[in-house]
């Protein structure tokens, strides 16, 4: 099972971020880091989980496969299981494949149109991860070991919001 860095701090664990060392704690729960500017974002990003590189690197990643409607290429970017509404139902997907067969059903218009009009300059970062839109989508290191030494940058979340 991976978790998120939002788990591990939740549970008190330490996290070694670039070359900083952030027990948890240090960010309270939902603690807006930034609403701005391009450098203003990857200074949050940077804040919050060190390099803005990868962040930066998936995000546009994702927005660009979302476009071109490339359901393989945004299946690679989601950690698995997620848990999403397929008919608003909440179902559990567990991997790439099952993602792309029921990708129209979870990338709804909504959340295409929030993906791909986002810009990156006005994501919202907190201690939670970067926020697409209204939280349509969220985007967090995946830790690949107990210590988070290693992380992926992933999208962790995929849902409907109210406007």
């Amino acid at each position: 099972m991976s978790l998120t860095r939002r788990e591990l701090l939740t549970t008190g664990a330490v996290l070694a971020l670039g070359a900083a060392v952030v027990s948890a704690g240090v960010l309270p729960p939902f603690t807006t880091l930034a609403f701005a500017e391009d450098n203003a974002t990857n200074a949050a990003i940077d804040q919050a989980f060190g390099d803005h590189a990868k962040y930066r690197a998936v995000i546009l990643s994702f927005q660009k496969a979302v476009a071109a409607h490339d359901s393989a290429a945004v299946a690679e970017l989601v950690s698995y299981p997620i848990s999403v509404s397929i008919k608003g139902r909440k179902t559990t997907v567990s991997n790439a494949k099952a993602f792309i067969a029921n990708y129209d059903a979870i990338m709804t218009p909504d959340i295409v149109s929030s993906v791909t009009k986002q810009k990156y300059e006005d994501l919202f970062v907190n201690s939670h991860g970067v926020m697409f839109g209204n939280g349509q989508v969220w985007v967090d290191g995946v830790c690949k070991d107990n210590s988070c030494k290693t992380l992926d940058v992933k999208i962790i979340t995929i849902q409907h919001t109210a406007r």
